[in-house]
């Protein structure tokens, strides 16, 4: 794989060398926010006399190639909620023009945002969502931790998982298929708390980008979607420091110039503290002999960054993350340790070449692992998990003109994988027993994509990827197709479609129905192909007035190699896992609907989506290993309904009120149709313990709903500014399943000798609810 690769990389940068000798009359540079110096992602810079623009790409960097005609032009930079700045300037060959925003708006809001939606409207991205910081702040939350995957997950097309949780399960695909990036870097398990908190912690956060379709050639390596989640740089201008004080955490970001406008930092840390109070519960009842111990538990987040401009033409960025849950009871007679979390690390280049020419090279290290370790009495019992990536690539950006844009990189990745690591034994040495596999792979990619506008109303992007994948001696590889077309029916009507293929090399070992700490994540190999997905999707955007924008889009996925486990399959301590598996095939299909609103003091959205997913024709791995279900079957996380009201009043400069309302048709269960009783002896109860199981995921829980409320209350002292955040989460105290747990129930018969015996006469269904109503308060400062 590294002899293919590495060439590749060459070819390419002798590729990008050749066009950038080129000459042609272009102005470049970057678009920055004034107070801190964060690159703007999304930026539009025009021409309006020429007819021309372009966008800022995801590092703040512009392009555009003029006419050899033209002798002075000016230049219109504009970004949402930022006055739009004026440059005009004399051309000449090599022509760089940075500009920094200043926040706040010169022009009507109105105008502002309806610009945002046109531009929205004439690209050729569909399937996808973004979500502010701000936005992020503003919602209702449980207990007051602002999270922005919990956010997202309010958009149509990402359901989450059960009850609190951040499972995502994109248009039908598992928790498996999401490629979650932090600063480029993969992030392996983006949550805390058993699911209830993301990773992210949002004062860290710069941007978040979701897709669900159309995928972009430079990404690969999952089916269903990608989230790409950028850290802030630092502010470059001055020193400046956010946190907040909640019911169960505490965070601080600091973040200031190293050298004022051409380097800077920022650290950003957050802790709970439910290990200081069960502690001091648990040391006040510490002479009571009835008192039972509380465990300990906490989770903290540190993400660091620090940027450095070399040049004129080159910037370094370092980051990275460092995130970890602890669960722990200590006893007499027993202890138990359970931790897990993930590290990365990102080593980023930014090169101009020239001015149409822009790369970016970066090396990212990612480690997500788990431990338990339990000791009872003289036994010792660890069990452990991890996988570990080295990734280098590099990326290139080269406007050919106004109407051109090419892209193209390669990337190769290092996997180490340690699956189901076991050891037992006692102290003496006497017993001992270990299980455990080790694994290493070499995944790498090429691509290419090409955007070109083939007329005012039609722009078409088309790409294409190489994957591959080696794991010992054998390999898989691919041709990974991408095409966007956009076409305008009119100024407030536009058409798009679609179509993606993806391959996945990694699989998660997940015997439920939401990602848990212990899941494991698993190579392809000889007997365990890649995952693959083929997904086209239509759409159509439209802006009613000047306000909001309705956006409707239907899809098709086609699912091959997906694993599901063998009836009665053992996952933990098993050198022979692939034994446990079958493959088989699934779809996914459905239609999403959206009503945005961005302007004026109410604002916010309307989602909903209509989904179908199923899988079916299973193959075991192993003869003779047992899969009953025939045919097709649901998945647990598929959900016919999914509605989502998120609402803005901005009621003052101090005062916001927020509102979400949800509802979810019910997941699906695969509960057993029934129970064989038997007796132990004549005259004993009868025991009801002998589950039997039919086809899978039959049982569909109760609907979902619920409506979350906010209030932030903002505080100006002369210096920096605060505010409290209220939230009151299910407001209307709906008990929302949990999960489901089956009781059997007695009744009391007397045989003909008089005795009394129980005679099961039912097994039961019993639902278990997590939140009641739920308020909570969080003080937040800035300054």
């Amino acid at each position: 794989m590294r002899n293919f690769i590495l060439p590749a990389i060459g070819l390419l940068l002798l590729f990008a060398t050749s066009l950038s000798a080129q000459q042609r009359l272009t102005v470049s540079g970057e678009v920055r926010d004034a107070a801190d110096g964060e690159t703007l992602i999304g930026a539009t810079v025009a021409i309006t006399a020429l007819g021309i623009g372009a966008t800022t790409n995801e590092y703040g960097f512009y392009s555009l190639t003029l006419p050899a005609t033209a002798d002075s032009v000016t230049l219109e930079f504009s970004y949402v909620g930022y006055q739009t700045a004026y440059r005009t300037v004399l051309l000449q060959a090599g022509l760089v023009v940075n500009v920094e925003l200043g926040a706040g708006v010169q022009i009507e809001e109105v105008v502002v945002k309806a610009n945002s939606f046109r531009e929205k409207m004439r690209s050729t991205e569909m399937s996808v969502e973004e979500i502010s910081v701000r936005q992020a702040k503003l919602l209702p939350v449980l207990l007051g931790e602002s999270d922005i995957i919990k956010a997202i997950q309010l958009k149509p097309g990402i359901p989450s998982g059960s009850e609190g949780t951040t499972g995502l399960f994109v248009r039908g695909g598992g928790a498996d298929q999401n490629l979650i990036l932090l600063d480029e870097a993969v992030v392996y398990n983006a949550s805390h708390l058993f699911g209830f908190f993301s990773t992210f912690n949002t004062d860290a956060v710069k941007d978040l980008k979701l897709y669900k379709g159309g995928f972009p050639a430079q990404y690969g390596g999952r089916l269903s979607s990608v989230i790409d989640v950028k850290l802030k740089e630092g502010n470059a201008k001055k020193f400046a420091a956010t946190g907040g004080i909640g019911l169960i955490a505490s965070r601080l970001t600091l973040e200031g110039p190293i050298q004022k406008d051409k380097s800077s930092f920022m650290v950003s840390g957050r802790r709970t503290y439910f290990d200081l109070i069960t502690r001091g519960i648990n040391a006040g009842n510490k002479d009571n002999p009835d008192y039972s111990p509380i465990p300990d538990y906490y989770f903290y987040d540190l993400n660091t960054k620090i940027n450095y401009k070399l040049g004129e033409k080159d910037h370094l960025y370092v980051s990275g993350y460092f995130g970890r849950d602890k669960f722990g009871f200590d006893g007499d007679f027993f202890d138990f340790t359970f931790d897990w979390g993930n590290a990365t690390g990102t080593a980023r280049w930014n090169h101009v070449f020239n001015p149409r020419l822009f790369a970016n090279t970066t090396f990212t290290y990612s480690d997500y692992q788990y431990n338990i370790r339990n000791k009872v009495t003289g036994f010792s019992f660890d069990l452990s998990s991890r996988i570990e990536d080295a990734t280098l690539k590099s990326d290139l950006y080269y406007a050919v003109n106004p109407k051109h844009t090419l892209r193209f990189g390669a990337a190769v990745t290092s996997h180490n994988f340690r699956v189901g690591r076991l050891q037992a034994g006692n102290s003496d040495g006497s017993i001992s027993f270990s299980s455990g596999q080790n694994f290493r792979g070499v995944e790498g990619a090429v691509y290419v994509s090409d955007e070109l506008e083939l007329s005012e109303r039609a722009k078409l992007n088309s790409g294409l990827r190489l994957s591959g994948f080696t794991n010992g001696d054998r390999f898989y590889g691919g041709l990974e197709p991408r095409a966007a077309l956009r076409y305008l029916l009119s100024s407030r009507l536009t058409a798009k479609a679609s179509y993606a293929r993806m391959y996945q090399y990694l699989h998660l070992i997940a015997n439920a129905g939401v990602s848990l700490p212990t899941d494991v994540w698993y190579p392809s190999t000889s007997r365990v192909p890649p995952q693959r997905s083929d997904q086209v999707a239509l759409g159509v955007s439209y802006l009613l007035g000047e306000q909001f924008m309705i956006n409707v889009e239907t899809y098709y996925k086609y699912l091959q190699n997906q694993i599901e486990f063998v009836d009665g399959a053992r996952l933990f301590a098993n050198n022979d896992l692939e034994d446990e598996f079958a493959l088989g095939r699934g779809d996914a299909y459905g239609f999403e609907l959206s009503l945005e609103k961005e302007a004026g003091r109410l604002n916010g959205w309307i989602g909903y989506t209509l989904a179908w997913a199923r899988r079916g024709d299973f193959t075991t791995l192993s003869p003779g290993r047992p899969f009953s279900q025939q045919g097709f079957f649901r998945p647990v996380y598929d959900r016919r309904h999914d509605l989502s009201v998120v609402l803005f009043f901005d009621l003052s400069r101090k005062l916001d009120l927020t509102a979400t309302w949800v509802y979810g048709s019910g997941d699906l269960r695969w509960l057993p149709a029934g129970r064989f009783t038997f007796q132990d002896v004549p005259g004993a109860s009868f025991q009801a313990v002998v589950p039997d199981y039919l086809d899978r995921n039959t049982y569909r829980l109760p609907s979902y709903h619920r409506l979350d409320l906010g209030l932030v209350l903002r505080f100006y002292p002369k210096r920096g500014e605060s505010d409290l955040t209220f939230n009151i989460i299910n407001a209307y105290d709906r008990r929302n399943t949990f999960f489901i747990y089956l009781e059997p129930e007695f009744n009391t018969v007397t045989d003909v000798s008089g005795n009394e015996f129980e005679v099961p006469k039912r097994i039961a269904a019993k639902q278990v609810s997590l939140f009641p109503i739920l308020p909570s308060i969080t003080y937040n400062f800035k300054f």
